[in-house]
Formats: structure tokens, C-alpha cells, sequence
């Protein structure tokens, strides 16, 4: 196992170096940059800015520029924020948990209710259950996400029943510590609800199909002629469908990050989305760069989860992998 693992970090290396320099070869040919807006300034001297240029070796050619960004980034060293006039790394590690608070949410919401509607549905195949069910999928699939934060917004707005924006009402630190979590709570519904909605519509279309395939093969039609027991039919075709799920974790866990940032932006929500939006507006590149890697580091870590726990279901992929490396 610790072979496969350190081969597939081996193998993900020129991911992160290709994705990393692609994203600061765009940044770097974008007009202007962050001391443009210095420069505006006249009570900042040229001599500052030709100072401020070579103390975060923006005076070096663009791949000199790049391999010294990466050689401290390997390290964590994410650098300065020119906007936040913090370090980087500061900057995100206030911001993930935020993020991480939504999009967990949301995915739980999701992955709890798509399972048993999605299998479900494939069990009442054709049914009013199954075309019921499939509308809602067809229905939240062809919403997209942003014009449902704003529908929610709107009914916030209009109701009063929950907050509009932010994660803590004004008062937040004179409540008790149940009415904190209540409050919390109240303004992370909107966009959890939100992404939950829209990514339970294509979760339950994955697990009608995947829990079809299986109904339908051979080893089903033998066991139903046994005379198998729903319960135990359920749970041989849950766990031979369950291939396609673990694949799909792997990017869930990378979208922890970047998935909500949309929403975020929209709701007002203080996480990664704010924090990045932020940064490309006021063409930060160290903060814009910090984002990028994060989000790459956990795309790969996502996927190698997935495969690990994908290994870890399939005997046939767990010889594949294990019994190679």
C-alpha cells in the first residue's frame, strides 16, 4: 500500500507544477499588476515601488519569478498578501474552516437524501415514485445554483425568517453558546441548502443509474429467483453500486474548497470564494497563487482517497493496484 501511495504522489508532482505554472503564466501576462495601483498613489515614491518589486522578486523574469514562488510554496510559504498585508497562508487557514463548514454541509445534506432516493427510484423503475423523483432531479439540474441563491435571498428577504449575509448576526458574541450555534446555523442554511439542492439533483440520477445497472444484471435475476429478502436484495445491489460513488467522493473532497465559492461570493458568505474574488479583483498574485495550490493539493489528495477507498471496496482493483506497486 505505502508503494501505491508514494507512486501516486510521484505521479501527481507534474500535475501540481503544470497547474501552478499554467495559473501564474496567466496572472504574470495580465495587464497590470497590484503596484500599478501604488503607483496611482503620489505619496508612494517610484524608489518605494522599485524597492517593494525586488523584496517579493517581481523585478526577476517571469520563470525566475515562478521557480522561486515554488520553492517556498513546497515548503508552505505561500508568501505576502499585498491587499490583506498578512501572509498567505494566514489568510486561507481563516478562511477554510468557513468553507469547509458549507461545503461539508451541503455535501452530507446531499449524499444522506440521494442514496435512498436515488435507489428508490431504481427499484420503482417507471413508477410515479421513480418519474416523481426524476422530475426533481431534471427540475434543480437545469437551475443553476447562482439563481437559486438569489430565489432563497429574495424569500429571506421578504420573510425575515432567516439572515441575508455573513456567518454571525451583530450581537453574536453577547449570546449564550447554544444560541451561537442556532445563529450560525441560521445563516449557513441559505447556501447550504443551495448547493445541497442543486448537487442532490445530480447525485440521485448517478445512484438510479448505477443501482439500475446492477438490478438489471444476472447475478440479481438468480438472486431474486432464490427468493432473496428486499433487505438483503438491497444491500448486495447498494454494495456493488457503490464503485461509481467512491470515484465521485474523490472530487466532492476536492470541491470542498473551490465548489462553494460561487455561492459564497453571492451570499456573502466569508469563506475561500470571498477571500479569492478579492484577491483577483485587486490582482494580488501571492494570495490569487496560494488559492490555486491549495486547491490543487486537495484535488489530488481527494482523488487519492477515492482510489485508496475504492481499493479498499473492489477486491479486483485492490489486486490491480496493491498487487503491481
Amino acid at each position: 500500500m505505502l508503494k501505491f501511495i508514494f507512486f501516486r504522489l510521484l505521479q501527481a508532482i507534474p500535475t501540481l507544477i503544470g497547474v501552478t505554472f499554467l495559473s501564474f503564466l496567466i496572472i504574470k501576462l495580465a495587464p497590470g499588476d497590484y503596484l500599478d495601483q501604488l503607483r496611482l498613489n503620489p505619496q508612494i515614491s517610484p524608489e518605494t515601488i522599485e524597492r517593494l518589486k525586488e523584496l517579493y522578486g517581481l523585478d526577476k523574469p517571469v520563470l525566475a519569478q515562478y521557480f522561486l514562488w515554488l520553492k517556498n510554496a513546497l515548503f508552505f510559504d505561500l508568501g505576502y498578501s499585498f491587499q490583506y498585508h498578512a501572509p498567505v497562508l494566514e489568510l486561507i487557514l481563516e478562511r477554510i474552516p468557513n468553507t469547509l463548514l458549507l461545503s461539508v454541509s451541503s455535501a452530507l445534506f446531499a449524499w444522506i437524501l440521494a442514496i435512498p432516493l436515488g435507489t428508490l427510484a431504481a427499484f420503482k423503475e417507471n413508477s410515479f415514485i421513480d418519474r416523481t423523483i426524476q422530475a426533481y432531479a431534471y427540475t434543480f439540474m437545469s437551475i443553476p445554483s447562482f439563481f437559486l441563491a438569489f430565489l432563497f435571498l429574495f424569500l429571506a428577504s421578504k420573510t425575515g425568517i432567516l439572515p441575508i449575509g455573513g456567518l454571525q448576526s451583530p450581537n453574536f458574541e453577547s449570546l449564550s453558546p447554544i444560541e451561537k450555534v442556532i445563529d450560525i446555523l441560521k445563516h449557513l442554511t441559505i447556501p447550504a441548502m443551495t448547493l445541497g439542492l442543486v448537487s442532490l439533483a445530480g447525485l440521485i440520477r448517478l445512484v438510479r443509474s448505477a443501482v439500475l445497472e446492477i438490478l438489471h444484471s444476472p447475478v440479481i435475476t438468480m438472486l431474486k429467483a432464490k427468493g432473496v429478502d428486499n433487505f438483503t436484495l438491497v444491500k448486495h445491489v447498494l454494495k456493488n453500486a457503490m464503485n461509481p460513488f467512491t470515484t465521485l467522493l474523490g472530487y466532492e473532497i476536492a470541491s470542498l474548497i473551490s465548489g462553494a465559492a460561487l455561492i459564497e461570493i453571492i451570499v456573502g458568505w466569508p469563506g475561500m470564494g470571498m477571500l479569492m474574488l478579492n484577491a483577483v479583483l485587486s490582482q494580488d498574485l501571492f494570495l490569487v497563487m496560494g488559492g490555486l495550490y491549495i486547491g490543487t493539493i486537495m484535488l489530488i489528495v481527494g482523488n487519492l482517497i477515492a482510489d485508496l477507498m475504492l481499493a479498499y471496496i473492489d477486491p479486483r482493483v485492490r489486486e490491480r493496484a496493491f498487487g503491481k506497486a
